[in-house]
């Protein structure tokens, strides 16, 4: 986080200082100053992205809210910043509305289980380790961390390229209640 905000300042400066150089000598050959010129505020972006489209948002059980704190244990426990939490728990909300699938039967896709739906078969680990909630966080942060510029980039840009979802614009839509969930339990 502290890069984007660097780079957010770094934007502000400079756009401060082309607009000092090209305002400069035009607003000195002006005629009349402005009598009621009030200082322009300066937006600085936020550190945090802003989500991307609509969102949505669902309430969580007890089962769930466990999960979130799960899947934040496994970011603190892998040294990852909040925004890893922030994916994960997005990717979760998408994949599984963040409950622990088992087989479901007619109804699943694949062999996918878990919070991630994350399949025995393409090598995420084994059923067991699959529905164990630090595991799989685990697994999926693993591929996360292989990510070049996974902090900077969209949030379903990241969970996409670990994910591979059929879906892959889906996870946006869960970024501002994963965000609302990290900020309300990391520090618990």
């Amino acid at each position: 986080m502290n890069t984007i905000f660097r780079k957010s300042m770094l934007s502000v400066a400079g756009l401060a200082f082309a607009g000092g150089v090209l305002a400069g000598p035009i607003a000195a050959h002006a005629a009349t100053p402005a009598v009621d010129a009030k200082p322009v505020a300066v937006a600085v972006q936020s550190a945090a992205p802003k989500p991307q489209g609509d969102q949505s948002h669902i309430t969580l059980n007890d089962e769930q809210s466990a999960n979130v704190k799960a899947i934040i244990a496994a970011t603190k426990k892998a040294g990852l910043p909040e925004r890893a939490a922030v994916i994960s728990i997005a990717t979760s909300l998408q994949e599984s509305k963040l409950e622990n699938l088992g087989h479901l039967g007619d109804m699943n896709d694949h062999d996918s289980l878990g919070l991630f739906q994350q399949r025995p078969s393409s090598g995420w680990g084994t059923p067991e380790q699959i529905t164990d909630p630090a595991y799989s966080t685990t697994a999926f942060l693993k591929g996360l961390k292989q990510v070049d510029g996974w902090q900077d980039m969209p949030l379903t840009d990241a969970a996409q390229t670990v994910q591979v979802s059929a879906y892959p614009d889906a996870y946006a839509q869960w970024e501002q209640q994963a965000t609302d969930l990290v900020g309300q339990y990391w520090n618990s």
